[in-house]
């Protein structure tokens, strides 16, 4: 009888990125994997949303300046490479192979023992000089790193599905704004996406691997789509239309880069490099990772599946104030607080803010009075008439009312809007419940002026679904001001009257 594995000693990492896509989500990972974490950031106070902040410790640093390292690398066992100069200009490749030689030189001299380092999987039999620099540089920093005298895990991967990586959401975009298309060439190539869940599950083992394992090993999913159907599968997924695309071959790298810009908030100079990496296919040449980082029981996560996760940002209302997933809590694939502003797709907003002559108590009292018998504080007819076209087609309308003309709760519906999020005497949030192509939020906020005052923060969101919601979006934007800003002004006037006035004058919806 074998006798059994003790477990593996915690280790002692450093996290390089963790301000970014992978490192925000890996160090959580890590930190339940019972490793100790230290984090290389330039700026230790970018570190102050996450909610692992306590837990880990910052060590101020920056790849790109040798002479700050030193001090990082004491007594760590495992150090994670996750940095790169994607779209940072021209020299971004000497950059990169700078960056990676002080970082391997530092680890070297330091005693690290493992280095584990995330790059790009590399198109077979495609020479060097034919990559993208995008891929190219990538390569060349792993091969930098395993030089370095540190054993190094190089682990290769495509396009990582989740909220908020760059390729993700340029998958997103494009699929969502254009049910019709006229697409480059490389709509065509073969892909192996892989969900950043797995992704994190081989970086975290990578940790353990034995001091004799020295390579580079492919990434990828249980699929080998083309790009064209991963846009089909992300729109059912989604819940979209089948998309027509219909590629042309004159479209080169260079233009559909400004094509991808156009249509998507995807910065230029992320769209480029990545649309460059797409003209061969990457495909994985072995899956040897798995002889050390067993795949989890059920196997990889599939491409639909993947999509689903990365999509709870939308469906679990996380495109405000919150950042976990009712469905599957902590999933590494939600977005986080520093992902960029253009991740989790679009998001439109109408905000009004108004300095109140009120203590914050009066104000929050109109604030969570709204809806019901009180109305909505402005152009009565615009609500009327929406409830009434909300009904016709087979919503809710305004019927509802509310549960206590006083006092609300989570849970409540309040006309054809429900009470997602209160913090009482602070924030109410509604979530939309009319019908809409889209989802839409309506967040009331109070705060303390400092002077015996209120500020007052008022925010309509709206998220499309397809080109119908953004259509829907903009033909309703000419009535804002008298919407949202009417509002914001009557509860400020309300109160500022105090309790004398029974009610706001031409609030009242019937």
């Amino acid at each position: 009888m074998t006798a059994p594995t003790a477990p593996a000693p915690p280790l002692r990492c450093l996290v390089t990125g963790a301000t970014g896509y992978l490192g925000g989500r890996l160090v959580p990972e890590l930190l339940a994997a019972g490793h100790s974490v230290r984090c290389l950031v330039r700026d230790p106070g970018r570190l102050r949303d996450h909610a692992w902040r306590s837990r880990v410790e910052a060590a101020r640093g920056d790849v790109t300046r040798p002479d700050t390292l030193a001090g990082a690398f004491a007594g760590i066992d495992v150090a994670y490479y996750l940095v790169h100069s994607l779209g940072t200009g021209r020299d971004f490749e000497e950059t990169d192979r700078a960056a990676a030689r002080a970082f391997g030189e530092a680890a070297a001299r330091a005693g690290v023992r493992r280095i584990v380092y995330l790059g790009g999987l590399l198109p077979g039999g495609v020479p060097p000089h034919e990559l993208s620099p995008h891929l190219r540089s990538r390569a060349e920093v792993g091969r930098v790193l395993r030089s370095c005298g540190v054993p190094t895990a190089e682990l290769r991967a495509a396009v990582i599905i989740g909220s908020g990586s760059a390729s993700f959401e340029m998958l997103r975009y494009l699929t969502e704004r254009l049910p019709v298309m006229v697409t480059p060439s490389w709509v065509g190539t073969r892909i192996q996406p892989i969900a950043v869940r797995d992704v994190l599950r081989y970086l975290t083992g990578a940790a353990l691997l034995p001091p004799e394992v020295h390579r580079a090993f492919d990434l990828g999913g249980p699929e080998v789509l083309t790009y064209r159907e991963m846009m089909q599968r992300y729109a059912a997924v989604a819940g979209l239309p089948h998309r027509v695309i219909l590629p042309v071959p004159v479209l080169t790298p260079r233009l559909s880069s400004h094509w991808v810009g156009l249509v998507t908030p995807v910065p230029n100079r992320l769209a480029r490099p990545l649309v460059e990496s797409l003209r061969h296919e990457v495909v994985c040449g072995e899956h040897d990772i798995a002889r050390y980082v067993p795949d989890p029981p059920g196997g990889l996560t599939g491409f639909d599946r993947a999509v689903e996760l990365a999509l709870h940002r939308i469906r679990d209302a996380d495109v405000t104030t919150r950042w976990s997933s009712a469905s599957v809590p902590g999933a590494p694939s939600d977005p986080l607080p520093t992902d960029p502003d253009w991740a989790g797709g679009s998001l439109y907003q109408d905000v009004r803010e108004r300095r109140v002559g009120a203590p914050p108590a009066a104000l929050w009292r109109v604030v969570e009075g709204i809806g019901g018998e009180n109305g909505w504080y402005s152009f009565p007819l615009g609500w009327t008439l929406r409830g009434l076209l909300d009904r016709l087609a087979g919503g809710v309308g305004l019927r509802r009312g509310r549960r206590d003309p006083a006092r609300l709760r989570i849970g409540d519906s309040l006309d054809f809007w429900r009470v997602e999020e209160i913090e009482r005497g602070r924030l109410l949030r509604l979530r939309a419940e009319m019908r809409l192509p889209g989802l839409a939020w309506l967040e009331l906020s109070v705060a303390p002026d400092g002077n015996g005052g209120s500020r007052y923060r008022q925010r309509a969101l709206f998220h499309p679904h397809g080109l119908a919601g953004h259509a829907y979006w903009w033909s309703v934007a000419p009535f804002h001001a008298a919407v949202f800003g009417g509002m914001a002004r009557r509860i400020a006037e309300r109160a500022e009257a105090g309790p004398r006035e029974a009610a706001p004058r031409g609030a009242t919806i019937t």
